[in-house]
C-alpha cells in the first residue's frame, strides 16, 4: 500500500473516532455498508470520513451544525441522530444544536423542527445528558 493510502486510512480512523465515538455500531452507516460489501464500505468511509469530514476548511463544529440543519429540513431522522451525536462529540452544545434546529422551521416548517428536537432529546438521553 502506498503511503498516501496509509495516511488516508489513518485520517479516516481518527476522524471516525472524533465524530462517532460512543455511537452504537448498529447506528453507524459504515456498519450497515460493511454487512453488504466490506471493500465498498471501506472505500465509501475513506471518501466521506477521511476526505470530506476531515477537511479543515471550516471547523468541525460548523461542519456538523450545517449537517444537522440539512438533515433536519430533509427529514432524515436516522442520519440526523448520527450527526447530532457527532456534533456533540466535536464540541457543539445541545443549545447550539437546538438553535440550528429551530432556525430550520423557517425553511422546513414546524413539523420538521419537532421531529428533529425529539431526535436531539433521544440522543441526549442515550448519552446520559437528557434535558429536564
Amino acid at each position: 500500500m502506498s503511503d498516501n493510502l496509509e495516511e488516508l486510512k489513518e485520517k479516516t480512523r481518527k476522524t471516525a473516532e472524533k465524530y462517532f465515538e460512543g455511537l452504537p455500531p448498529e447506528d453507524r452507516a459504515y456498519h450497515l455498508w460493511r454487512s453488504f460489501d466490506k471493500e465498498l464500505a471501506k472505500e465509501i468511509s475513506m471518501h466521506y470520513t477521511g476526505r470530506l469530514y476531515s477537511r479543515e476548511k471550516i471547523p468541525h463544529q460548523t461542519r456538523q451544525l450545517v449537517t444537522v440543519a440539512a438533515l433536519t429540513v430533509l427529514e432524515r431522522r436516522e442520519e440526523l441522530r448520527t450527526h447530532i451525536w457527532a456534533a456533540l462529540n466535536v464540541g457543539c452544545t445541545s443549545e447550539e444544536i437546538a438553535e440550528v434546529i429551530f432556525q430550520m422551521g423557517t425553511y422546513g416548517g414546524v413539523p420538521v423542527v419537532n421531529t428533529a428536537l425529539k431526535t436531539l432529546r433521544d440522543v441526549l438521553e442515550a448519552r446520559g445528558e437528557g434535558k429536564k
